[in-house]
């Protein structure tokens, strides 16, 4: 009997669930509670149990009840167990209210027992089905539809760095990279939208890493990037640059601009003494998670002080997209190269116009912010 599959059956009625009991004695280990209550702390605590044949009027909590429970369950086993609801009647509205409610299949107390035990079976094999399908999407290296690697192989390859970093003496970094406020963004946008903008990031980045570096997708709005032989001060400084490019982006979605910006946790093998995996991975959890806490847009990484990230040259129509953006920062920050771009413009500008804009005193100006030039 331990080794036949677990079913509950669910019924105010002794005879009813003796019945059903009997049809299925022998294919089936049964376990039968009296209301939808019982039955509720029955599949909590009972994870054998794999699929429900429920009553519908019973007291305390009904059918009803007790398939809205488990459908709003955060466990996800309880949310896409199998439900039988037991009906007496043909009762449309009845049936329609628990499709609503995800019911799995409807039967009657009548019954036979060669078509109870069909209909249980085809329920079942297709949570093998599907749970099979799961475990491969799993295993799989890479996801087949971003094209990243997986959160598994991430996993992997950070066990394998770990082990190669302490076998040598030499370092790895992890990488946890999150945008922040990621649920709000996809509250606005939709999942769909939302996860392609987090995509097409990741992708940008893919094409900046080291062939040896893995960056995979972790979770919703999440990517990790591991990094072998690589200490916690070079990622800091790559950490840097990419959050501080994301929050001077000028990204759009239907027509207004999205203000953006990301968190990064950073964790290292040597500097942080991780012994595991596991332990590196959840320190830069944790590490991101503080860093979206504080505020967010900013970097956590051991003890390590930030680092001003060294950026590239803005060209003139950056500049403008960002001022039109409202981030002047960015644009203040290489304001004397720009300008001194711009010059031999206004200088012709000076001239068709025939205005004096005392470019003599910008040039002045410039010299004496930059005297290297």
């Amino acid at each position: 009997m331990s080794e036949l599959r677990h079913i509950l059956i669910v019924d105010d009625s002794r005879m009813v669930r003796a019945s059903l009991s009997r049809h299925l004695k022998g294919v089936y280990n049964i376990r039968e509670e009296e209301n939808g209550e019982q039955a509720w702390q029955t599949l909590v605590l009972d994870h054998s149990i794999e699929a429900v044949i429920s009553d519908l009027q019973m007291p305390v909590l009904d059918g009803f009840g007790l398939l809205e429970r488990l459908r709003g369950c955060k466990l996800a086993r309880l949310q896409e167990i199998p439900f039988v609801l037991i009906s007496g009647d043909d009762d449309q509205g009845v049936m329609e209210k628990a499709e609503r409610l995800g019911v799995s299949d409807f039967i009657t107390k009548g019954i036979s027992a060669t078509e109870l035990k069909t209909r249980l079976g085809n329920l079942l094999q297709f949570v093998t089905a599907r749970q099979s399908l799961e475990e491969a999407r799993v295993l799989q290296t890479q996801d087949p539809d971003s094209g990243l690697f997986t959160r598994r192989y991430i996993e992997l390859q950070s066990a394998q760095a770990l082990s190669h970093a302490l076998r040598h003496r030499t370092d790895a970094s992890l990488m946890l990279i999150g945008f922040d406020n990621f649920t709000r963004l996809t509250e606005r946008l939709g999942e769909r939208k939302a996860g392609e903008i987090c995509l097409k990031f990741a992708h940008q980045v893919a094409g900046k890493v080291r062939r040896e570096d893995s960056i995979g997708h972790f979770s919703a709005g999440r990517f990790a990037i591991i990094s072998p032989g690589t200490s916690p001060e070079t990622c800091l400084v790559f950490a840097e640059r990419l959050r501080h490019a994301v929050s001077e982006a000028v990204i759009t979605s239907g027509g207004k601009r999205l203000n953006l910006s990301m968190s990064i946790g950073i964790a290292s093998v040597l500097s942080d003494q991780a012994t595991s995996a596991g332990a590196l991975i959840d320190l830069a959890c944790e590490r991101l998670e503080q860093a979206i806490n504080s505020g967010g847009n900013c970097v956590k990484c051991s003890s390590l002080k930030p680092v001003e990230p060294v950026l590239p040259p803005l060209d003139i129509e950056q500049a403008l997209e960002l001022l039109l953006a409202q981030k002047t920062e960015a644009v203040r920050q290489q304001l004397t190269p720009l300008s001194e771009r711009l010059l031999p413009f206004l200088t012709l500008l000076q001239q068709e116009l025939g205005v004096d804009m005392r470019l003599a005193e910008v040039r002045q100006k410039l010299a004496e912010r930059n005297p290297a030039r």
